[in-house]
């Protein structure tokens, strides 16, 4: 394939960006959506609609391996969970890609309801970062309590979780935003006693649906730019990697402040 025939699928700039999203995730391990959507939405003039649709494709792609490392290499899928989580967010999802393709159908409504619902997840996505590390260091409280990580709610486990599946859903596939931090901090919260590696892999296996089913309702609608969603994945995935190798040498505490303070503003911005 020559130069030019390669640049009709590639555009550098794009990949550039996710690059950049790719070694921020490895970095902080903040969910890509996140970064990603408002990069796109701000930095490359796309539709709301668009960007979210491309991203949850993307999303979907680029943590498979991320599973099949927690699943293989360190067995810490809880799939009773997961299933518990797709139990709510799946059907959640359909209901939305129904909303948007039949009941909203004027783009200034479908482009304000996307816009909104993002700002607000990001802002939630900032509040959840800051929280992380405080609901990840309570094992003096948690084990006062005398329960199994399935039984701090008793008989209403398993409907907030499935409640919890609901909201994400609706929120990721309105956003692309949230199956990441926000999933991951409301398990910390259902499942305390759950290892922290656990809790991480369990919310990344139920995120690979939810963005598969949402990514492809949104390609039905016409929502889906593959040259973008290629170039993105040949520049995130070296990102990844990279941002994940120096992720030990650069304190966290330093970053994940100035992310939260980044989705912070960029979140008030969609919503105002």
């Amino acid at each position: 394939m020559e130069i030019g025939q390669l640049s009709a699928f590639i555009n550098p700039g794009y990949s550039a960006s996710g690059l950049l999203v790719g070694i921020l995730v490895g970095l902080t391990g903040v969910g890509g959506g996140s970064l990603m959507t408002p990069l796109l939405v701000f930095l490359f003039g796309f539709a709301p609609k668009t960007a979210i649709g491309t991203d949850l494709l993307f999303a979907a792609i680029t943590k498979s391996s991320g599973v099949l490392v927690h699943h293989h290499k360190h067995r810490s899928v809880e799939w009773k969970i997961v299933g518990l989580l797709a139990l709510g967010s799946l059907p959640s999802a359909i209901a939305v890609i129904y909303l948007l393709k039949y009941v909203f159908t004027k783009d200034e409504h479908i482009t304000h309801i996307m816009t909104t619902t993002l700002g607000v997840t990001l802002i939630l996505t900032a509040i959840s970062i800051i929280l992380r590390n405080y609901l990840a260091k309570r094992p003096h409280e948690v084990a006062v309590q005398r329960k199994t990580h399935h039984e701090r709610f008793g008989r209403w486990q398993a409907p907030l979780t499935i409640l919890t599946g609901v909201v994400l859903g609706t929120l990721v596939t309105l956003t692309s935003v949230g199956a990441g931090a926000l999933g991951v901090i409301v398990l910390l919260f259902l499942y305390p006693r759950l290892a922290t590696v656990r809790i991480v892999g369990t919310d990344l296996a139920h995120a690979i649906p939810l963005t598969a089913v949402g990514g492809f309702g949104h390609w039905l609608m016409g929502n889906v730019d593959f040259v973008l969603l290629g170039s993105l994945l040949i520049g995130s995935l070296p990102g990844i990697y990279a941002g994940s190798y120096f992720s030990a040498k650069i304190p966290e505490k330093y970053l994940r402040p100035l992310l939260a303070t980044i989705l912070l503003i960029v979140g008030t911005k969609f919503v105002l």
